[in-house]
């Protein structure tokens, strides 16, 4: 579903670019590495809650980086669609 969202061009990533968006009400889900340095994870978390977006920490590094091709810890669906079914199936653990 990300490898999809991504080539569809519906991803933003990287801590500073995905603060950036959700400040401005851009995002519709929010996807960081369960692995992700606590320093980043804290300034996410501490974002989501002034604007609360859906958050999803289920991943790793390495799961998420295979899943859009480039090197990936944090990144956010921008459309409604792709963020409902990403956190369906999340819901039913596929």
């Amino acid at each position: 579903m990300l490898g999809l969202a991504t080539r569809a061009g519906k991803t933003v990533s990287g801590t500073d670019i995905v603060l950036a968006k959700l400040k401005k009400g851009k995002l519709k889900c929010i996807i960081i590495a369960n692995d992700l340095a606590e320093n980043s994870r804290g300034k996410i978390e501490a974002a989501v809650k002034a604007r609360p977006t859906p958050l999803v920490d289920v991943f790793t590094e390495a799961e998420l980086s295979q899943a859009v091709g480039k090197k990936r810890k944090v990144l956010a669906l921008t459309d409604r669609g792709f963020a409902k079914t990403l956190l369906d199936k999340i819901k039913e653990g596929v």
